[in-house]
């Protein structure tokens, strides 16, 4: 396989008939999925989008968004997710940042965020609704764009078999896709993924999680977290059944999975909490073969309670970034001697534990976690200087006939590595904050708290929460008395609900440091203090 649409296209020639996709109680065949696929890619082609064009995807999970996604892949374009719950200014930072000429989202969401993206040089959007009928006549004018509608352009026949030839498709080391993550300052960046990276991190994750076609999956993650979009990738891999949800509330989910008679999910800790909060169907807890955490450590306590939840299903923890995609699990089997530990690399993978000169540390020495192998994304969309600092090569790994050192991904986090070669976390080097699955910009969240004029500095810091993993704390100081409730009601019109801080703390003064700017620690030092005592 060289392109992330040819796992799919193989599983609509070997199992046409088996379930691919489902959502809103409607599924797919693998047939009827590469179908929809071929015709988003021939509607993209003829909006003109070409070889390395970018083209945003900003709704939810919908059997759409998949076909566009993938459509997009097919078409020689790069596929852009956008997650749902970001608001206006986001979503238009994401489209201006990647250079995304295509847009495709609904007519609601599109209302939503018009006024967002009059300078991003987006040219053409392309709505997914309604189903039949025009371009709605209600839908607000947005100043330079064309807007289209799903279903009108080029088609395939309905019923028209997978053709005998595989589709054309570029070197594995052409761009696929764009995820944005938050950086510990400014605005989300994007991270390059090829073909090879996307390939070869489903062939490796489904792998270790010994998926078969018989599995049903739950994507129940954002398309646009890697471990989101990995559910699947893992799932056409193997020719399984995925099962797209946005849930409101926790017993959607079991809901779902007694439905579908779901085998596996992988979730963060916060999903997890929730979910052993709530009474499960016997058939849906028996029928779960695997469940999988991403996105921070899971409690003792926690696995415990699932555990005794799912008595028949394994667990996998595992660890990753967006740079890297996947980059270690560790073994079910060892979970009751190493609770605590991340495991180890995954298939297709080296995981280094490094000193700053980059000489291997002694087991049980601090380093910094260093990523290499195939699924080391290409760096940081257009921004050569934080990628030269992130992706580098690891001193004395370079054999002498490469033309070009081979880039590693350096995480800035430190772990530490134990005499049987078990990798266990210990902290970030950066000042980012993990809530809820979601790495959040401490900047992000300061620069909306000071949009609102009620504040006149702010520092946003996560706090260790057991449910949320961190959840974020703001200190605020104000030229005069701080109403804290109309400063979070504020805040919540251009922040997604994750990025809301959960408590605001209104100090007097900021220490700062001999250049005058905020003492980050010191003032982090004392916020936690506070909120401890």
């Amino acid at each position: 396989m060289t392109t992330i649409h040819q796992h799919l296209e193989q599983q609509a020639r070997l199992r046409p008939d088996a379930p691919a996709l489902s959502a809103r109680d409607a599924t797919l065949t693998y047939a009827r999925l590469w179908q929809g696929v071929r015709r988003a890619a021939a509607r993209l082609t003829g909006l003109g989008v070409a070889r390395h064009d970018r083209v945003a995807v900003f709704l939810e999970k919908r059997f759409e968004t998949v076909e566009a996604l993938w459509g997009t892949s097919v078409a020689g374009g790069v596929f852009v997710p956008v997650n749902p719950l970001l608001k206006g200014r986001q979503v238009a930072h994401v489209v201006r940042d990647s250079g995304a000429r295509v847009l495709v989202t609904s007519a609601g969401r599109l209302s939503a965020v018009r006024d967002h993206l009059g300078d991003t040089g987006l040219t053409t959007v392309l709505l997914v609704d309604p189903a039949d009928g025009g371009v709605p006549d209600d839908l607000p004018h947005v100043p330079g764009l064309t807007v289209h509608r799903w279903t009108d352009g080029a088609q395939v026949a309905d019923g028209e078999p997978p053709a005998d030839e595989p589709t054309a498709s570029g070197p594995d080391t052409d761009i696929a896709a764009i995820l944005y993550t938050s950086g510990s300052t400014g605005a989300p960046k994007g991270v390059v993924l090829s073909h090879r990276n996307l390939v070869v991190g489903a062939t490796s994750v489904s792998g270790y999680l010994h998926n078969t076609a018989d599995d049903v999956l739950l994507a129940v993650l954002p398309l646009s977290f890697d471990a989101g979009l990995s559910q699947l990738t893992t799932a056409f891999a193997v020719g399984a059944h995925a099962v797209l949800l946005d849930y409101l509330l926790p017993r959607n989910v079991t809901a779902a999975c007694e439905k579908y008679g779901v085998t596996g999910i992988t979730g963060v800790p916060p999903l997890w909490t929730q979910l052993a909060a709530v009474e499960w169907p016997s058939g849906a807890r028996f029928a779960l073969r695997y469940f999988a955490n991403t996105g921070g450590r899971m409690s003792g306590a926690l696995l415990h309670e699932l555990r005794e939840l799912f008595p028949a299903a394994a667990p996998y923890l595992m660890y990753g970034l967006t740079e890297s995609f996947r980059s270690t699990y560790l073994d079910p089997a060892q979970v009751d001697a190493r609770p605590d530990s991340i495991g180890r690399a995954i298939p297709n993978a080296e995981v280094l534990v490094l000193r700053p000169d980059g000489t291997p540390c002694e087991p049980d020495e601090p380093g910094e976690l260093v990523h290499r192998g195939s699924l080391v994304a290409l760096g940081y969309w257009n921004d050569p200087e934080r990628t030269a600092a992130r992706f580098r090569p690891v001193p004395g790994y370079d054999e002498p006939w490469r033309a070009v050192p081979e880039p590693a991904v350096w995480s800035g986090d430190t772990v530490v590595r134990d005499a049987d070669g078990y990798l266990y976390f210990v902290g970030r080097a950066d000042e980012m904050i993990k809530t809820s699955g979601y790495r959040v910009s401490p900047t992000e969240v300061e620069e909306a708290a000071l949009a609102t004029g009620l504040v006149r500095e702010a520092v946003a810091i996560g706090v260790p929460d057991a449910r949320l993993g961190q959840r974020i704390a703001l200190a605020v100081l104000a030229p005069e008395p701080v109403d804290t409730d109309r400063l979070l009601k504020e805040m919540r019109q251009t922040l997604p609900t994750f990025m809301v801080p959960t408590e605001v703390h209104v100090a007097t003064a900021f220490p700062r440091n001999p250049n005058g700017k905020l003492d980050r620690p010191a003032i982090r030092a004392g916020l936690v203090a506070e909120v401890a005592g």
